[in-house]
């Protein structure tokens, strides 16, 4: 049986979305009203996503981690210096680019590209370094009831709401059987009465052909959670 993965699925959903702005930052029409300050939210809002995703494994993960695996943790430590500089570094671009003037924008378009591509540039090694580092660190020296309680920790802490934006940032990026074992698992913790609705609003973020093949998968009426989807969006 697998191990318990503290970090895998939620890199996943993160590298999709990395690479996804980068892709939007550098094909962007600047020229077009709002866009600036659009691609400007985007950036901001990812680095502020990275620092939260940081400060929850400092909260739940390493303290254990540098517990039972100092030698690991300094290891992320030295990883957190040129990270921190990064998402700096776009923060800085991202603010300036709404006041850019017309003239300068295409400059300061591809700066803030080259900026989101340094960022992940050292968050992919950042994430190797929890990846092929920390995790078999902790494998190696927690039992499977210690990190379980460390994933419990981590879900208790979070609101229904901050729990519905996980999920949906990392389904799109998993192979469908391990995006089905995610969902049955949360369905199966929702009422009897929710399921639906549940399975409805978690599955928002998946193109028709994922999602499509996560209703087979589950053997749900995926029309009929369509229907319920809306009626929860008309009240």
């Amino acid at each position: 049986m697998p191990r318990i993965d503290l970090y895998r699925t939620v890199h996943m959903g993160q590298r999709e979305r990395l690479f996804a702005l980068a892709v939007e930052t550098g094909a962007a029409d600047t020229a077009e009203p709002e866009c600036a300050g659009h691609l400007a939210k985007r950036c901001l809002a990812m680095t502020q996503e990275l620092r939260e995703h940081a400060d929850h494994e400092d909260r739940f993960i390493h303290p254990l981690l540098r517990e039972r695996a100092p030698e690991a943790a300094d290891a992320l430590d030295a990883e957190h210096v040129r990270l921190d500089a990064a998402l700096t570094a776009l923060d800085d671009r991202a603010r300036r680019l709404p006041t850019t003037p017309a003239g300068s924008l295409p400059d300061a378009q591809h700066g803030l590209y080259l900026a989101v591509n340094e960022l992940i540039s050292a968050y992919l090694a950042h994430l190797h370094a929890e990846e092929t580092v920390a995790m078999p660190a902790l494998w190696d020296r927690c039992s499977d009831a210690e990190l379980g309680e460390v994933f419990a920790a981590f879900k208790a802490s979070r609101t229904p709401e901050e729990s519905l934006a996980d999920l949906r940032g990392m389904l799109p990026s998993l192979p469908p059987a391990v995006r089905t074992a995610i969902v049955r698992a949360t369905l199966e913790a929702a009422p009897d009465d929710d399921a639906g609705r549940t399975l409805a609003a978690v599955s928002t973020t998946l193109d028709p052909r994922r999602r499509s093949r996560l209703y087979d998968d589950l053997g749900a009426p995926e029309a009929w959670a369509l229907v319920e989807s809306e009626r929860e969006q008309a009240h």
